[in-house]
């Protein structure tokens, strides 16, 4: 699953203050949270300069605000930082899900004239963290060694990342784990990670698999192979879920972030509430765009199961996982009998696993970096055609990107194609990318949170040893 992303309706105006909070920003601010915990959106609103209502009416602000509750829940607790580019307040806001830094700047008529909201970034010494990561064994280089550093020495205490680096076909890993102030070589290609929503391209090599054995067609709509009826009749079909252009929203309406678990929220949303939700509450918008969505990617490993009436995990298991020899993946976390990894949030605390349910397609599978890199591997083999018909492109994005099944195509990090996903859940961070091309590849395994605020330097670092082995 991505992180959260938040906003922002950024109105900057020229005032001056030290870093003592003003009593001005005290008391809007505490109004601010009252009426956000409270749901009153309309009071927020009247609290508004009039340059930002323009900037913001009703409608979107109140959008803004319920989305932010439903991704992060309700305000427990503020403290006062300082004022950053002499306008805003800012504040380290702990709400139930999430640390985020609330701005707020006020006008001389005290109402708010700039609202922000981003991840929470803790000033943290890294001037004493040491790097113990070995370069004369010939795992990694210098180089490769001093981005891996530099990229992972911001993440808590027991933060694990797995790397496979895959070089003209050959593989060779490292391990890392951050020990106190130490970050050190240590033997995890054989640890258990949740992968995300890498998960994505393994439901879309199912699909593949199904179209190669003619038990459906690419276009076909999913509608036939569901017992329950879609709302309105409204048509869908296998390749707009692979490619996340179906215009289906990125989670289902009747899945509340805000009233589930948030330390297992799609535990509970099984077959009975997706049927629910299809037959009374199915919702179409921008279709033949691309809109990613864990609810199409869900939707699409359901439907498979039924097709190939199967469930999920044994068409994994059975077409997938025993075909390339990974032994150590899964989409049953309950299942894993080797070495998994505690998944961290961001502050460091061990958090329980994800549970997918019925939305299992979207991120469930737990594997190994050696596993991956032999599904990578595979990749390579042109005789190979499911995994060819996954790499095959399906839709344009953007001048920089396209995608295919499951897969993103980014056309400007190389000469060559670079075929991509990431993952992140409450515990860990992935990413990987192979180039069928070179028969290079990256693959990062971490119990980084998807709501850590440096989680882009899983993607960062990725990219970055990526191009590393095109230099050798």
């Amino acid at each position: 699953m991505k992180s959260i992303i938040l906003l922002l309706l950024t109105l900057i105006v020229n005032l001056s203050f030290g870093q003592t909070e003003k009593t001005v920003s005290k008391v809007v601010a505490e109004n601010f949270v009252k009426n956000y915990n409270n749901d009153d959106f309309n009071a927020i609103f009247s609290m508004y300069a009039d340059v930002m209502k323009d900037a913001l009416p009703l409608e979107k602000s109140t959008g803004f605000l319920k989305g932010l509750k439903a991704q992060a829940g309700s305000i427990t607790n503020r403290e006062f930082v300082k004022y950053e580019n002499g306008t805003y307040a800012s504040y380290k806001t702990t709400f139930e899900r999430a640390v985020l830094a609330l701005n707020i700047s006020v006008d001389d008529n005290s109402n708010i004239n700039g609202l922000f909201v981003k991840p929470f970034v803790e000033e943290v010494n890294t001037e004493n963290v040491i790097n113990n990561l070995a370069t004369n064994n010939g795992l990694v280089t210098k180089e490769q060694s001093e981005m891996i550093f530099e990229n992972t020495k911001i993440y808590p205490n027991n933060t694990q990342i797995s790397i496979a680096l895959i070089d003209d076909g050959k593989v060779r890993f490292l391990g890392i784990k951050k020990d106190g102030d130490t970050i050190s070589a240590i033997d995890n290609q054989k640890s258990i990670f949740e992968i995300g929503s890498i998960s994505k391209v393994f439901t879309s090599t199912l699909l593949a698999n199904a179209v190669i054995d003619e038990k459906i067609k690419l276009n076909d709509n999913i509608n036939g192979y569901l017992e329950t009826p879609l709302k309105g009749d409204i048509k869908v079909s296998f390749v707009d879920l692979a490619n996340h252009t179906s215009g289906l929203p990125r989670l289902p309406s009747n899945l509340d972030l805000a009233t589930v678990n948030p330390a297992n929220p799609y535990k509970e949303y099984k077959e009975k509430e997706l049927d629910e939700y299809l037959t009374t509450q199915l919702v179409i918008s921008n279709k033949g765009e691309y809109q990613y969505s864990n609810l199409g990617a869900g939707l699409l490993g359901y439907t498979l199961s039924r097709v190939e009436k199967d469930t999920y995990e044994n068409l994994l298991q059975n077409k997938i996982f025993s075909k390339y020899h990974m032994q150590n993946s899964t989409a049953d976390v309950n299942k894993v009998n080797g070495n998994l990894v505690k998944g961290l949030n961001s502050g460091g605390d061990e958090v329980p696993n994800w549970e997918f349910a019925v939305l299992a397609g979207a991120g469930s599978i737990v594997s190994t970096v050696e596993d991956l890199s032999q599904f990578a591997l595979a990749q390579f083999d042109a005789s190979n055609k499911d995994l060819k018909l996954t790499r095959t492109k399906t839709f344009e994005i953007n001048k920089g990107m396209d995608i295919c099944l499951g897969w993103h195509i980014l056309k400007s990090q190389s000469e060559n194609l670079w075929y991509w996903h990431n993952g992140g859940t409450g515990g860990y961070s992935s990413s990987m990318v192979i180039d069928e091309k070179s028969k290079n590849g990256i693959i990062i395994l971490s119990n980084v949170s998807a709501f850590n605020p440096n989680r882009g330097n899983i993607e960062k670092l990725c990219f970055g040893l990526m191009k590393t082995l095109e230099k050798e």
